[in-house]
């Protein structure tokens, strides 16, 4: 199987991987890497969160499809009790960027992520018309 590789240039070039890989299929399905904020100020998390959302519909966007074609998110956070305090602003930071769409959703607590300062990656999986 080949991919199209999906790499937005607002997103910068990437190092040992690619932010999506679209399948030639019928169904045309697309992988998104993880995003993080890519620089969001550290301690911010609602901030980090949008961002990451906001760099996911990016990578989808790129591929033709739009954040209704998003079929399963997945989430990573370092902080669960962050992630639960603020649940408020993180809700109006989703509808803000996916609308009433809602996917298949997981939600994950990890000890770190790639980049030291990130609390938040977001990686998707989108079936592009």
């Amino acid at each position: 199987m080949s991919y199209e590789i999906v790499n937005p240039a607002g997103l910068g070039v990437p190092r040992g991987y690619n932010h999506g890989m679209l399948a030639s299929r019928e169904g045309r399905v697309l992988f998104v890497a993880g995003q993080t904020a890519g620089g969001e100020p550290k301690g911010d998390f609602v901030g980090q969160w949008a961002r990451a959302l906001r760099r996911v519909v990016e990578v989808v966007r790129a591929a033709g499809g739009e954040p209704q074609h998003i079929g399963r998110l997945t989430i990573y956070v370092t902080d669960m009790n962050a992630y639960r305090s603020n649940l408020e602003a993180i809700g109006d930071a989703y509808r803000s960027i996916m609308g009433k769409h809602y996917p298949a959703m997981t939600l994950v607590e990890v000890g770190s992520l790639v980049e030291p300062d990130a609390m938040v990656e977001v990686e998707a999986t989108a079936v592009i018309p």
